[in-house]
């Protein structure tokens, strides 16, 4: 291959980049998602930020080996069909298809949480581990497991979905429908709701002024900002979020023991304030912890471009 073109198909926006041989951007183009409509439109739109992108590097759909795309969702790659995307509101969608008559390029497919994993792998957090996980801490919480150089995706391509894992019996409902979901205590959603939570019960935290006394000011970072000025609940907010988050990062390295766990998404950027309480917690909790060789866990390096990097790559995985 000398050039690629990944395209990121979001709930937000449709991102096309084109990758070189090493899996780096050389160009983007973007454009609204615009839902809801039909998947036709939506079809057309990634064709044309596909072209713009490749125009945009000075190149050719000519010099574009092939189009990878990562997307929500169960997604078939045997036959490229989107199985079920409920935020795109799609069932049985046959994109692969619709992509390839209209590009002309032959299209590989994959779940976006699985694209994101193996953008890190190929060229991120990730890269020379022969077993990796990633998981991406935004709206819910998507992951994506990478063994022997290959995405996991299970028998029927809906493999890896860890943020539906239990840790709390009977807890907090999930948007999947069942209750106790990892999704709905380490989420970037959830956090924000525990800070709520915390605020409500504790009108004197610093966390109110910093939300100019709003609860629908509250985001991801408040907890840890009013932590680091020293707020109690905040402290608390933070400390209590984190042992949610290790009781499933704790399950995942148990059942896969992978060499490195990267870690995702707008709450990662907290970096260590995140990363080394967690550690703590799970070299304690952890089933191999008496073994020499322990898992790494890390945060991820590439951002919203590992989708790109990793959709882009999928033809050079399935090669």
């Amino acid at each position: 291959m000398n050039y690629c073109v990944g395209i990121d198909l979001g709930g937000t926006n449709i991102v096309a980049g084109v990758v070189d041989k090493d899996g780096a951007i050389l160009e983007k183009a973007s454009c609204k998602t615009n839902l809801p409509r039909e998947a036709a439109e939506i079809a057309k739109d990634m064709a044309k930020v596909t072209r713009e992108a490749v125009e945009k590097a000075g190149l050719s759909m000519e010099d574009v080996s092939w189009v990878g795309v990562g997307c929500p969702g169960t997604v078939n790659q045997d036959t490229g069909v989107i199985e079920y995307a409920n935020n795109l509101q799609f069932y049985d969608v046959p994109l692969k298809e619709m992509l390839e008559k209209d590009l002309g390029k032959e299209v590989f497919m994959d779940n976006d949480a699985n694209a994101a994993a193996y953008g890190e792998y190929v060229a991120g957090a990730a890269k020379g581990a022969n077993t990796a996980i990633a998981i991406t801490l935004g709206t819910g919480v998507g992951g994506g497991v990478i063994i022997d150089g290959k995405i996991y995706s299970g028998s029927n391509f809906a493999g890896a979905e860890l943020g539906h894992a239990i840790i709390e019996f009977d807890g907090r409902p999930c948007t999947c429908g069942r209750k106790g979901c990892l999704e709905a205590y380490a989420s970037a959603t959830a956090l924000i709701n525990l800070t709520r939570e915390a605020m409500e019960e504790h009108k004197d935290s610093v966390m109110w002024q910093m939300c100019e006394n709003s609860l629908d000011k509250v985001s991801g970072r408040t907890a840890f900002e009013a932590m680091r000025a020293g707020d109690e609940t905040g402290k608390e907010v933070v400390a209590l979020y984190i042992r949610y988050l290790a009781a499933g990062v704790t399950n995942i390295i148990n059942i896969f023991q992978p060499d490195i766990l990267c870690i995702g998404g707008g709450i990662s950027k907290e970096g260590e304030n995140l990363l080394a309480p967690l550690r703590e917690i799970v070299s304690k909790e952890v089933y191999s912890r008496y073994s020499k060789k322990q898992t790494k866990i890390v945060e991820a390096k590439l951002g919203n471009d590992a989708g790109i990097i990793g959709a882009a790559m999928l033809g050079a995985m399935a090669r």
